[in-house]
């Protein structure tokens, strides 16, 4: 390895290091080296193997694309391959994802992937994207920029600055990426969130996003899963944030609009039938 790559891994180890609040002496205890070894990988005086670097990778709790960037960084072949969003591998997963999209109807359900654009959603979705802009519904339809922008649903979130804070704090545990990063710029620039400032609301375990809709007031908790034992970048990437109602009038709402819905398209098929 050169002295430049040495060099490279050297400064991206330590930033993750600070990163995560790391002392030298904790991360070399729990990736099974020296302090001294660690000292000399951050400093560039020392070449790393490829063990090491998968060892401290788990310590830093890096994403599949933080540990490829990680590997690159150390002069070695990424560890795991990133599939394009339409790849055929990715079908099966995109199919299932919609049936688990569809059972969780009459509640808002969305799929997104790692720089937030959208993936797939179920017919509820449409709670979250009320006079929102047309321009930001052109595909691909970014759901953080529809979020936050002052013609997305920006004005509609009561609490905006707690929903802007869980939004910029997600973004940032995925960077550093280029396209992350612009987009956090991005979404900064819509404003941030107050200095200090507390919840508008609480339940106790989470703060939920309280939006104005045609249909009333409603109060939502986020739920995200994820594929945590993915091997491939793109699908470890893929995240299903399902919303839940956060009391019994928001329940009584979505149940309504989503029973609205399903009469109005039943209609329409019977119209186009005649």
């Amino acid at each position: 390895m050169t002295a430049t790559l040495s060099g490279e891994f050297g400064t991206v180890l330590r930033e993750w290091r600070n990163r995560r609040r790391l002392s030298q002496i904790d991360l070399a205890i729990d990736a099974g080296t020296t302090q001294r070894h660690l000292s000399f990988l951050e400093q560039g005086r020392s070449a790393p193997g490829r063990d090491i670097v998968i060892r401290l990778a788990d310590s830093l709790r890096l994403t599949l694309r933080q540990r490829n960037a990680l590997l690159t960084a150390a002069g070695f072949a990424p560890a795991h391959p990133e599939s394009p969003p339409n790849a055929p591998l990715l079908d099966t997963v995109r199919t299932a994802l919609q049936h688990v999209l569809d059972g969780h109807l009459p509640y808002p359900a969305m799929v997104m992937d790692g720089f937030g654009e959208l993936v797939a959603a179920n017919s509820a979705f449409g709670l979250l994207t009320e006079g929102v802009a047309k321009s930001l519904l052109n595909a691909p339809i970014n759901v953080l920029r529809v979020a936050l922008h002052p013609e997305g649903m920006a004005a509609r979130v009561v609490n905006l600055d707690d929903w802007r804070r869980h939004i910029l704090h997600g973004l940032r545990e995925r960077s550093p990426h280029p396209r992350i990063d612009a987009l956090i710029e991005e979404l900064e620039g819509y404003g941030m969130p107050s200095p200090g400032a507390r919840p508008v609301e609480s339940l106790g375990f989470a703060v939920p996003l309280h939006l104005h809709s045609s249909t009333g007031d409603v109060r939502l908790v986020a739920t995200i899963s994820t594929f945590v034992a993915a091997l491939d970048v793109t699908l470890s990437e893929l995240r299903l944030e399902a919303f839940l109602p956060a009391d019994p009038a928001t329940a009584a709402i979505l149940a309504d609009r989503h029973t609205m819905e399903t009469d109005g398209g039943a209609a329409d098929t019977e119209r186009s039938q005649d």
